[in-house]
């Protein structure tokens, strides 16, 4: 599968309002133009459905993530807190992630998310060590898990 092939995303989807469906397909579309080659992966989870994107099929390896709720969707970093974030606009308290939240793509800062993106990439990159030096599954969507229980919007 690849960008292209959304179906799995979409079916997944289909249970939340249609504002939250169109933030989380235009974030989606937002990394994928900036890192084609980055893989995808899906995860439909008890109380949100997440995805991520890295360079392999391993979420440790995961430099952003769109997590997808009723009311909105949170863009984040899963490393965070290990990026350089001047204006201060990443939330969260934990060890290692930070995000922000999204309610109308209108708010959504571009040019800014694109420099956190920039780096977060490059730390995942020198974080990880590619078999003979090549990325595997490159620019694939990869459905990780799907939760038979859910407990959000039906």
């Amino acid at each position: 599968m690849s960008k292209k092939d959304s179906g799995d995303l979409i079916k997944f989807l289909k249970p939340f309002p249609g504002n939250v469906r169109e933030n989380a397909l235009w974030l989606r579309e937002f990394v994928w133009d900036i890192y084609p080659d980055s893989n995808e992966l899906i995860y439909d989870n008890y109380n949100a459905l997440a995805f991520g994107f890295g360079l392999s099929d391993k979420q440790t390896n995961i430099f952003c993530s769109i997590a997808v709720y009723s009311k909105y969707v949170n863009f984040g970093f899963n490393r965070g807190s290990e990026i350089v974030d001047p204006k201060k606009i990443l939330n969260g308290k934990g060890s290692l992630y930070r995000y922000i939240t999204i309610k109308d793509k209108a708010d959504f800062p571009q040019a800014y998310i694109k420099k956190l993106l920039k780096e977060a990439f490059a730390n995942a990159v020198a974080g990880m060590k590619l078999k003979n030096g090549k990325q595997i599954f490159k620019g694939q969507t990869i459905t990780k898990s799907i939760s038979p229980v859910k407990r959000r919007p039906q």
